[in-house]
């Protein structure tokens, strides 16, 4: 069972002020922090030997360990956890921070996962870990469907669902389709579509498909069997992830790139990451999961920033966010993880 986290009213101000520092120390370093260090700062008038004490009972405490036995210490997982909720002060995000998430999450021209791809680079760029978003899968009753030509080869699908909202999507076509048969598939789709959503219909269209109830040209056949195949899918909700080599990124010690690895595997197996979902729902704001003990991770003791999006009517339809060691940058990192999360509701709305 995970330790519960300590209030930050059981430790002294002066325990209090040699964590933070400690913590704040790692957080920009990466490195142990020693008792020779914290004692030379300003507002710490202590020795050596007395801030030695200190963090003896905070390692006590569980908030901090030594690597090794001559080492500093580091703020373990449950410290951090006390750390980023007792300790951290959170800011708002900047101007040109929000210059750019506002700007590259623009849908005119795109599609919404475009939209959503997008969302989750930039926040990968500006947080330098990686981004993540889970995204819904157009699972609304739909009103109309259409397929229209971009030229051989290739065609613009437009579903627009009973809310008006409209997602298009751009697909390969067999070999030999014509104008005509899009308008034919398109038109077959939208009558046996308006008001049920694609999983709903799927199963009965490719039965009359099969049992050729419909008088239907085999390559429109053929396009609406695919079609349906790759837009309903598996499951509700789909991970979109950007960033993956910034995981990389001042990776020293072999330890550290086992937890990356590891990270990766969960990344590819997507274990868990739909149950973002779940977790915020009811939440109306950012939430952090830090370590391995965490409800996402059994392994790779990472952190996870994550915040929901909501529709126009307020549901709750997915989550966006970053993901990286646990020494990141929680203060800037969560106002911006916010802020496009608020700017995705309001494009989607």
């Amino acid at each position: 069972m995970q330790q519960p986290i300590p209030v930050i009213e059981e430790l002294n101000k002066r325990s209090r002020d040699i964590f933070r520092h400690i913590v704040e120390t790692f957080m920009e370093t990466g490195e142990p922090v020693g008792s020779r260090y914290i004692s030379k700062l300003p507002d710490i008038h202590l020795s050596a030997a007395s801030v030695r004490n200190v963090m003896s009972d905070l390692e006590d405490a569980g908030l901090l360990y030594s690597p090794h036995t001559s080492a500093g210490r580091l703020p373990t997982e449950l410290g951090l956890q006390l750390f980023v909720h007792g300790f951290l002060e959170i800011g708002d995000i900047d101007e040109a921070d929000r210059e750019s998430i506002t700007a590259r999450c623009q849908t005119q021209g795109r599609s919404i996962e475009d939209m959503l791809g997008e969302a989750s680079s930039v926040l990968s760029g500006l947080s330098q870990c990686a981004g993540l978003v889970i995204a819904p899968k157009l699972e609304t009753p739909l009103k109309h469907l259409e397929f229209v030509s971009l030229g051989p080869g290739r065609a613009l699908v437009v579903m627009v669902t009973a809310s008006g909202m409209v997602e298009n999507r751009i697909i390969d076509l067999p070999a030999g389709i014509t104008p005509s048969m899009l308008v034919e598939a398109g038109n077959y789709l939208s009558e046996r579509l308006q008001g049920r959503t694609i999983r709903e219909a799927r199963a009965s269209i490719l039965a009359e498909l099969k049992n050729r109830q419909q008088q239907l040209d085999d390559l429109t056949s053929r396009l609406i069997e695919s079609g349906l195949a790759e837009w309903s899918g598996e499951g509700p909700h789909r991970l979109i992830v950007r960033g993956r080599a910034n995981l990389l990124e001042n990776v020293h010690a072999l330890e550290d790139l086992e937890k990356v690895r590891l990270l990766f595997e969960e990344l590819e197996r997507k274990r868990d990451f739909v149950n973002l979902i779940d977790i915020t729902d009811g939440s109306d704001g950012v939430q952090i999961f830090i370590g391995a003990k965490n409800r996402l991770f059994s392994m790779s003791g990472s952190s996870v920033i994550v915040s929901p999006f909501k529709d126009s009517q307020q549901n709750i339809v997915g989550a966006i966010g970053v993901i990286g060691p646990t020494r990141l940058n929680y203060a800037r990192i969560v106002p911006m993880v916010d802020f496009t999360a608020k700017v995705i509701g309001r494009l989607i709305g």
